[in-house]
């Protein structure tokens, strides 16, 4: 029952539009008020139109981007998931919107300081975003546009686009904005990472012990938690014995331990990280 929950949550149309409004308003904030005071180029399509808005003073950036992201949902709309693509309309109108509304000036007056604070927000806020069914873009729908059609990675994408867009600002701009340009990118690349592995983080554990069957009975008693035994061979003894595997949260990890080691104190307790554990009674894979 509970993995049900988890995954009618997943694709309900309030969540994922929660999930997106509050990601995009953390973007715009971002954007408005630390980036284009500062005249930062955040990358992405955004980049683009503060790029053109500098040089220009053409529009307004968010006016810019949403129009620089049209030909890219066109391209979405006849290629891709029309849900997906609508989520991402609805994420980037919320954007724009927000973005020329917004009147909120955080006076920052070190570049380097302004451009974590910059890069943490945007990453949270795009991170928020992509927890959904959804995007924050133009620049997402292409890259997953070539990554279905062409096998070419997303983050190649992102990469390669986003080198182009920094060469030619360094041809136009001063260096020492492009490198602070620079690493707020890379702080808002890896906020992103962290956002998208908060809630999806998990403990793959192995237990090496004479007592599996024991241990194993516990956790499905006590944990209300499966596992899996899998054959192995002691390359010292030759003697097989089977090799319990299960997957807890962190919170989890501790009374597994526990249990472990209060029927074999010399089992064998062996942890490994994981951001992506699908079916079962565990998360359901994201269709676009």
């Amino acid at each position: 029952m509970p993995a049900i929950k988890r995954f009618d949550l997943a694709y309900s149309i309030r969540w994922n539009l929660f999930l997106i409004t509050s990601g995009a308003l953390l973007c715009a904030f971002a954007m408005k008020s630390i980036a284009v005071p500062q005249q930062f180029i955040p990358g992405g399509f955004f980049g683009v139109g503060a790029l053109i808005y500098y040089k220009t003073g053409l529009l307004t950036p968010g006016i810019l981007f949403f129009l620089i992201n049209l030909p890219a949902f066109i391209l979405g709309w006849y290629k891709l998931s029309p849900r997906f693509v609508l989520y991402s309309l609805y994420g980037m109108v919320v954007m724009t919107v927000a973005f020329e509304v917004m009147d909120i000036n955080v006076v920052i007056h070190n570049q380097f300081y302004a451009a974590v604070a910059c890069g943490v927000l945007n990453g949270l806020g795009g991170g928020l975003i992509l927890r959904s069914l959804g995007s924050g873009g133009g620049l997402d729908i292409i890259a997953v546009y070539l990554f279905q059609t062409y096998n070419i990675g997303v983050g190649k994408v992102y990469f390669g686009f986003n080198l182009a867009l920094f060469l030619l600002c360094l041809t136009i701009m001063p260096a020492d904005l492009v490198i602070v340009s620079l690493i707020l990118v890379f702080i808002s690349s890896a906020m992103v990472e962290q956002t998208l592995a908060l809630f999806s983080q998990r403990k793959v554990v192995f237990i090496i012990s004479d007592h599996s069957e024991a241990i194993s009975q516990t956790i499905l008693d006590s944990m209300k938690q499966s596992a899996t035994f899998l054959k192995g061979m002691g390359a010292f003894s030759k003697r097989e014995k089977n090799v319990l595997m299960t997957v807890v949260n962190n919170i989890q990890l501790k009374k597994l331990e526990e249990i472990t080691f209060t029927h074999d104190p010399q089992a064998l307790f062996i942890v490994e990280n994981t951001f992506t554990v699908l079916g079962s009674s565990f998360s359901k894979r994201k269709i676009y």
